[in-house]
C-alpha cells in the first residue's frame, strides 16, 4: 500500500494569482540578466523563467522573499500581484 502526500490541485483563482506574480517578476526584472537574478534570488534559471510565465504558481514564501530582493521589489507588490486589482481575499 502506497502512503504519501498527495497535492490538493491548485483552484483557478490560485493558477491566476500565480500568473500575475510571474507577470510582476518579469517586469520587475525588465531586460536584466535571468541568471544573475536567479542566481541571486537562490534559484535556478529554469524556476526562474517556470515563475515569469505563470507556470509555477504555487511558489514558497523564501524564494517569493528571494527574488524580491534580488529584484529590488517591495514584498508587498508581491502579495498585491497576489490578491489582484480587486483585493479579493483568496484561500490558500
Amino acid at each position: 500500500m502506497l502512503t504519501g502526500m498527495v497535492r490538493v490541485p491548485l483552484s483557478p483563482e490560485q493558477v491566476k494569482a500565480g500568473q500575475r506574480l510571474g507577470a510582476l517578476m518579469r517586469t520587475a526584472r525588465a531586460g536584466r540578466d535571468p541568471e544573475m537574478i536567479a542566481r541571486n534570488a537562490g534559484i535556478s534559471p529554469e524556476t526562474l523563467r517556470m515563475i515569469e510565465v505563470g507556470r509555477m504558481p504555487s511558489l514558497i514564501f523564501g524564494t517569493v522573499v528571494g527574488l524580491c530582493h534580488a529584484l529590488g521589489l517591495p514584498l508587498q507588490n508581491a502579495v498585491d500581484a497576489w490578491h489582484g486589482a480587486d483585493d479579493q481575499q483568496m484561500a490558500i
